[in-house]
């Protein structure tokens, strides 16, 4: 779909509280390849949510290394965990180095999804959440761990202001972004 049909049936599902407020923006160089595409929200024509497709480099293991290297941070590792390495190892590694490799692989886990929670969107994922958006259901985007399905569903017109005050204790759970969308609904 092209980027205005796009846009077009986002700015539809708009609440009418925020039309004109919350405009989606994008643009794009066709003869350049090494300019990258932005593609953002603004909202009353200041810009909150930027996606660009800029090449990001891969910083999980940064990330797990940061995690790691924290003594502040105690990851809990279960018996089944332990008994998992235990039976991989074949029982050939001491019991005190079970704990640091159950550890290391736990640390490794938590801190992809940390980096994948926090990744910088970018324009051609923005355009396939949003075609994702406008074939799901209110609920899965609600509900769902994409941070810009959630704001998509917050500034949807088919939640209804009741909803939005039941959503209080959710959203503190969720992105500070998604959080600063959901107040902005909650106000409008």
């Amino acid at each position: 779909m092209s980027w205005s049909k796009l846009k077009q049936q986002l700015e539809s599902f708009l609440s009418p509280t925020l039309a004109g407020r919350v405009e989606y923006r994008a643009t794009g160089y066709r003869y350049s390849p090494d300019k990258a595409g932005l593609c953002y929200i603004s909202v009353d024509k200041k810009n909150v949510l930027n996606m660009s497709d800029k090449t990001s480099s891969i910083r999980w293991y940064q990330t797990e290394l940061e995690i790691k290297n924290d003594p502040n941070i105690q990851i809990p590792i279960s018996d089944d965990e332990l008994e998992a390495v235990r039976k991989e190892t074949k029982g050939t590694v001491p019991e005190e180095r079970l704990n640091v490799i159950a550890r290391n692989r736990k640390v490794s886990v938590l801190s992809k999804e940390l980096l994948s929670a926090q990744a910088a969107l970018s324009k051609s994922n923005f355009v396939a959440t949003a075609n994702k958006f406008l074939s799901t259901s209110i609920e899965e985007s609600i509900e769902s761990d994409d941070i810009l399905l959630n704001i998509l569903a917050l500034i949807d017109r088919r939640v209804g202001k009741k909803r939005i005050l039941n959503m209080g204790d959710m959203m503190k759970l969720k992105h500070p972004i998604v959080q600063y969308f959901y107040e902005l609904r909650r106000s409008a």
